[in-house]
């Protein structure tokens, strides 16, 4: 029998003596500078006597209605003004500022005016299929629901199918003896006469909740 030692060298620790600061990503910042200085741009938006400057490739990445439009056998890949219709030109402006950064605008004091902007917003992230921009306008509204507007809300949440808003509007509308507020408000006419079936939803959910 042979018998023998085995001898394990570890390499010494080393401490860390330096640490080196990782600066944080600068790619949205680059892509806004694009978006600003118009840099290169390829494609030019008019929007009810507004012009906007734009990057084909950046627009086709973020958006599938973009991507056919610019891109799709049925597009003009030779295409250099488009007009764009149904759109002011503050909403088409933040939905370009989305489009580059990845961020919803977020204003000193998130008031009433800045409620509506997110609601077109919302409308057009759904003309465009930005999916990630539509939810992220929802979970937005769903921050400032009032009694005064969690009705012209609920609406909108129907008309474009946003189920998550439209069940935080109903939670909201039936909870704490707020739906005879709610009635009460100007957009409870609109969602009356344009989603007759919200109401039956609303009707059906303060049957089987308790916290009313």
């Amino acid at each position: 029998m042979i018998e023998c030692a085995l001898t394990v060298i570890k390499e010494p620790l080393v401490e860390e003596t330096v640490k080196i600061r990782v600066p944080p990503s600068d790619l949205a910042d680059n892509f806004g500078k694009w978006r600003d200085t118009g840099e290169e741009a390829d494609v030019t938006f008019n929007v009810r006597g507004e012009t906007f400057h734009a990057h084909k490739l950046v627009l086709a990445m973020r958006s599938p209605v973009f991507k056919a439009q610019l891109y799709g056998p049925m597009g003009d890949r030779t295409a250099r003004n488009i007009t764009v219709e149904d759109m002011q030109p503050d909403v088409f402006k933040e939905l370009l500022h989305f489009i580059y950064s990845d961020s919803l605008p977020s204003p000193e004091n998130p008031d009433e005016e800045n409620g509506n902007m997110v609601k077109h917003l919302l409308v057009a992230a759904d003309r465009y299929a930005m999916e990630r921009m539509k939810v992220m306008c929802e979970a937005s509204l769903c921050k400032s629901l009032t009694v005064e507007t969690v009705a012209a809300t609920l609406a909108l949440a129907d008309q474009y199918h946003c189920s998550g808003l439209k069940d935080a509007c109903i939670e909201f509308a039936i909870s704490c003896n707020r739906m005879g507020g709610v009635v009460a408000s100007q957009g409870y006419g609109h969602l009356k006469r344009s989603c007759p079936a919200v109401l039956g939803d609303i009707l059906e959910r303060v049957t089987k909740s308790p916290r009313v």
